[in-house]
């Protein structure tokens, strides 16, 4: 059963959101479970007001190696949101259990910048875990702004790939999770965002 990870060195690239999102389209046709090893604890937040979702959240600051191989064999897939640095004991214990990676990165100097350190703590993980897959991911893309479309340029230096699909910057996705919800219950208003996280989730698969 395939333990994703959601990690990144800096916090405001979207890590939870798109956890949240990707755990819910999977388990529309998988058991699915997010540990939540992110002390600011987002996403339990987001399960407890999430009235119909079939995404269970567990709390998973502490012993989380032994918290992910106990789910991990009783879900088809296992999400872990992850504290954003990667310096916290949680990021580097899941990258050693992990089977993909998923680092998004917004269009910033900021945030490309800190991607290096997790580029880093990726080939650090892959001594002990020499099948971990990892895969950048492009979000809150924004088409007409110089910045976003040379941040692909930038990442392309990095020794990890790009995914192809960009998140774009949609209200929908802020908006959704505050009311505990996802991109995928709020019918045609979310309908674009929904087809973007299908897609990641393609390109996912095809790494695991």
């Amino acid at each position: 059963m395939p333990v994703i990870v959601l990690i990144g060195n800096k916090g405001g690239a979207g890590k939870t959101t798109l956890c949240v999102n990707l755990a819910a389209a999977l388990a529309s046709q998988h058991s699915t479970m997010i540990l939540d090893a992110d002390p600011q604890q987002s996403s339990s937040q987001w399960r407890a007001i999430a009235e119909d979702s079939v995404v269970d959240v567990l709390e998973a600051q502490h012993n989380l190696p032994n918290l992910a191989n106990t789910h991990a064999n009783q879900v088809d897939y296992c999400l872990i949101d992850c504290p954003p640095s990667v310096h916290s004991l949680q990021m580097q214990q899941a990258l050693k259990i992990a089977d993909l990676a998923i680092i998004p990165v917004q269009p910033s100097p900021l945030d490309i910048w800190a991607t290096i350190h997790v580029e880093k703590e990726i080939e650090s993980a892959r001594e002990q875990n020499k099948n971990l897959k990892a895969m950048l991911m492009i979000n809150q893309f924004e088409a007409r702004t110089q910045l976003s479309n040379i941040t692909r340029q930038a990442l392309a230096e990095l020794s990890i790939p790009v995914a192809e699909t960009q998140v774009k910057r949609r209200a929908v996705y802020r908006n959704s999770f505050l009311e505990g919800r996802t991109v995928h219950d709020v019918g045609r208003k979310g309908a674009e965002a929904s087809h973007e996280i299908h897609q990641i989730i393609e390109e996912m698969e095809k790494l695991l």
